[in-house]
């Protein structure tokens, strides 16, 4: 089973790392990391390089497609390379996933319309005008197509993943492995807990936050 995992310039970097800690941990997994031109591609933070070890052409048709979010999302709504490899790899894909702001690269490619999907908090109102349907849940399952809200929420769909390939014993077992038991400090993981004027000056902020120089 073959999963591929896109990088793009200014990626978040646990919206790709933390799905791969669980899923390239599957029995018979093949991980790969993808980008448009292979090698190094820089983090939102600018800090930090995950290198693609191939290029998008030399992964025509994974098994599972995973699409991370971050503010170099925004320069991928236009059609193009990424695109259109999404929508080929897709044609053959068993899942089609993203994490936060990565649905909304999936919508723009044409492959959430009329599928109920999430993604960041701040984002999700973006999610209708490029004809998907918000789902308020922190993973959402539309047959194959399988999104999760911002950043950490990957980690959950990843484990929801591999229990749907690979059974709820293993997902477990790979939960227990990672230690996946989070105890936050805060109850501001989310606007509905987060303080309000947490959640608002978040909100103000949104052009900063969104393009990572918060």
């Amino acid at each position: 089973m073959q999963l591929a995992i896109l990088l793009f310039d200014r990626f978040t970097t646990l919206d790709a790392v933390g799905p791969y800690e669980v899923l390239s941990r599957l029995p018979g997994a093949e991980t790969v990391f993808v980008a448009e031109q292979a090698g190094p591609v820089t983090n939102d933070v600018g800090s930090l390089s995950v290198v693609a070890t191939r290029s998008l052409d030399q992964v025509p048709s994974p098994d599972l497609v995973l699409v991370p979010g971050g503010p170099g999302q925004a320069e991928l709504m236009s059609d193009g390379p990424v695109h259109e490899w999404l929508r080929a790899a897709d044609r053959t894909s068993t899942w089609t996933t993203s994490v936060c702001t990565g649905s909304l690269i999936l919508a723009a490619a044409g492959l959430l319309t009329g599928r109920r999907a999430t993604t960041h908090w701040l984002a999700v109102d973006q999610l209708p005008t490029l004809g998907a349907v918000i789902a308020d849940q922190r993973v959402v399952i539309d047959g194959k197509y399988v999104t999760a809200a911002g950043v950490s929420a990957g980690i959950d769909m990843a484990l929801t993943l591999a229990g749907r390939i690979a059974g709820d014993e293993l997902a477990q077992l790979l939960q227990l492995g990672i230690e996946y038991d989070p105890e936050p400090p805060y109850r501001a993981g989310g606007p509905k807990t987060a303080p309000p004027a947490l959640v608002e000056a978040m909100r103000g902020n949104i052009g900063a936050v969104m393009s990572g120089r918060a």
